[in-house]
């Protein structure tokens, strides 16, 4: 599926409709080149989600964890050598908890990646406007695709 983000606001809205629809254990997998937006997105979601804290981007930290409706968790792996060190930071126990995880750069990462999992590409298509593609697997993602067919913000 894809969505013409045509600003800020309409990213917003998609976080919104995506927060609706996660439930424990759902994988989202964000990609794009630098700036995107990818870390707004989470932002977005993370909000929707009842997380409190301010989310930024764990470049440096690789993972972060905050409370929401459930944990929720936000991985950054650009820094990352190798899949080995994903499984020394317990990258697993993230991946197939109670909680929610967000990947960004997940594609560096994508031979340990659940079956089941929303992927995002975010590709910028000018200062305002992006193209958001959506795919994955399983019922969170079919009831997420469902909800943004129906949805006119996007059309």
């Amino acid at each position: 599926m894809k969505i013409i983000a045509r600003n800020i606001k309409d990213t917003e809205k998609l976080g919104k409709i995506i927060a609706k629809r996660i439930e424990k254990g759902t994988v989202i997998c964000l990609d794009g080149e630098l700036g995107v937006g990818k870390t707004a997105l989470t932002q977005f979601i993370a909000k929707e989600f009842g997380v409190k804290e301010n989310i930024i981007s764990p470049t440096f930290t690789i993972i972060k964890e905050y409370e929401g409706k459930l944990p929720f968790y936000h991985m950054d792996v650009y820094r990352i050598d190798s899949e080995d060190d994903m499984y020394d930071l317990g990258y697993d126990e993230y991946i197939y908890s109670e909680g929610v995880t967000i990947i960004e750069w997940a594609d560096l990462i994508k031979g340990m990646l659940p079956e089941e999992r929303i992927n995002i590409e975010i590709k910028r298509i000018d200062d305002e406007k992006r193209e958001i593609n959506i795919e994955g697997k399983g019922l969170i993602f079919e009831k997420l695709v469902w909800e943004l067919s129906n949805e006119n913000t996007f059309n």
